[in-house]
């Protein structure tokens, strides 16, 4: 299963961003009858909401969203108009904003950056189940 969104790029774009990542996963849940745990939606909209909100506020112009599930995770994939490959700073505590790419680092199981023709492709993988090297225990009806 996989969704495609084009973001306008402005400020409710982030928030927009989000409601289609999570109307995204309780379809998976309700018509794939896929697991997807609170942890793995919780996850997802964080995710969702640093990648957007880095393509925001540092590419111009529109931004594109996939996401794509399977049954053992979901990718969050974020498309931008900057080609520049973003990288994640030293941990600093001190540092007040520019932590989005570590938080996305430590949560999702892989981090794909890629240049792409125009701008970039950023693609975050998060495992489905509560506990990624466990298996899944999110109930697909519950």
């Amino acid at each position: 299963m996989r969704a495609d969104y084009a973001l306008d790029g402005q400020d409710a774009c982030i928030a927009d961003a989000r409601h289609h990542a999570v109307a995204f996963l309780d379809r998976a849940r309700a018509d794939h009858r896929l697991p997807v745990s609170a942890r793995a939606r919780d996850l997802t909209q964080l995710v969702v909401s640093e990648l957007v909100t880095n393509a925001r506020k540092y590419a111009p112009g529109p931004v594109r969203m996939e996401l794509r599930i399977t049954a053992r995770v979901v990718d969050v994939v974020v498309r931008d108009s900057d080609p520049t490959v973003p990288t994640a700073r030293a941990a600093d505590p001190g540092r007040i904003g520019q932590h989005g790419l570590e938080i996305v680092k430590v949560v999702a199981e892989d981090l794909f950056i890629e240049q792409e023709a125009v701008g970039k492709r950023v693609t975050a993988r998060i495992s489905l189940s509560d506990d990624p090297g466990g298996p899944v225990t999110g109930s697909p009806t519950g």
